[in-house]
């Protein structure tokens, strides 16, 4: 019998190049239709992360949602238009690595349940990507 030998081809920089930004798209929405969830439904949210569900708490988490949403809109509107300006990605950059860390600590400082590290990893694994992107557009400009 002989052993089938299936190699993976690495993807060239060209379809890298074009699979990357459909990701963030796909980012952005996520970040979008997750922060308005958070808007709507915060002592949901807030519960299931293992979070207090006071109003205080779900207030400040509703208008946390709403940041994801007003970033995630830009990031998904600047990536949908030619030329891509850089400076939109970079601040979604940065709001993404913040949600990350502020995440992270909140699970450290015993505010919400390790369930919302998955969380804060998405944010970091979004973060990074959205400055792979941005690093890219800067070597274009």
């Amino acid at each position: 019998m002989k052993a089938i030998d299936i190699k993976t081809k690495p993807l060239a920089a060209s379809e890298t190049h074009r699979l990357l930004p459909k990701l963030l798209v796909f980012i952005s929405a996520v970040t979008v239709l997750t922060g308005a969830v958070q808007v709507v439904a915060a002592p949901l949210v807030l519960s299931f992360i293992g979070a207090s569900t006071d109003k205080t708490s779900a207030h400040f988490f509703a208008i946390i949602g709403m940041f994801m949403v007003l970033f995630g809109g830009l990031l998904w509107q600047t990536l949908r238009q030619a030329p891509v300006g850089p400076e939109p990605v970079f601040w979604c950059g940065l709001q993404k690595l913040g949600a990350a860390a502020a995440v992270g600590l909140g699970v450290l400082n015993g505010i919400f349940s390790g369930l919302a590290l998955g969380v804060a990893f998405f944010d970091l694994v979004s973060g990074i990507l959205i400055f792979t992107y941005w690093q890219k557009l800067k070597i274009k400009t």
